[in-house]
């Protein structure tokens, strides 16, 4: 496909790039867009911890990582591809990536009390340094 042939592109670009484009196969969403959640998610560091609790390269909660069935969160491809089936759920459920990733930073509850993308600056921030990253990837594979 298109996408899969633009982050082919950029790949040598992105850490992860290998697990990344499989967890985005499987998932059925765009590797790039993949690689900038975990960009701005860690950084591309798959042992970090947030203060919340969130760990790996996608920042999962330890219930929803539960919920993924994940055993070992730190594990890059394991993590990769928990963090990609939950964001191709959002992207379902929303039908558009900015309130897929407000689900996905702030939580469905969130979301669903501001009948939108909650009012934090935090997940607007969130969202447009994703989408940011997510352009100049496009941009650079053009």
């Amino acid at each position: 496909s298109r996408a899969l042939a633009a982050f082919d592109a950029i790949a040598d670009q992105v850490p992860y790039a290998a697990e990344i484009r499989d967890a985005a196969v499987r998932a059925g969403i765009d590797p790039m867009l993949l690689a900038s959640l975990v960009k701005a998610e860690s950084s591309f560091h798959a042992n970090s911890v947030s203060k919340s609790g969130a760990k790996g390269l996608t920042q999962l909660m330890p219930a929803t990582a539960k919920a993924l069935g994940v055993e070992d969160p730190f594990d890059p491809s394991e993590n990769l591809r928990a963090g990609a089936k939950y964001l191709a759920r959002n992207l379902h459920i929303y039908g558009r990536v900015d309130l897929a990733l407000a689900a996905y930073q702030a939580g469905k509850g969130a979301v669903a009390r501001a009948g939108g993308i909650p009012d934090s600056p935090t997940t607007r921030h969130y969202i447009d340094r994703i989408l940011h990253t997510w352009a100049g990837y496009q941009e650079a594979a053009a």
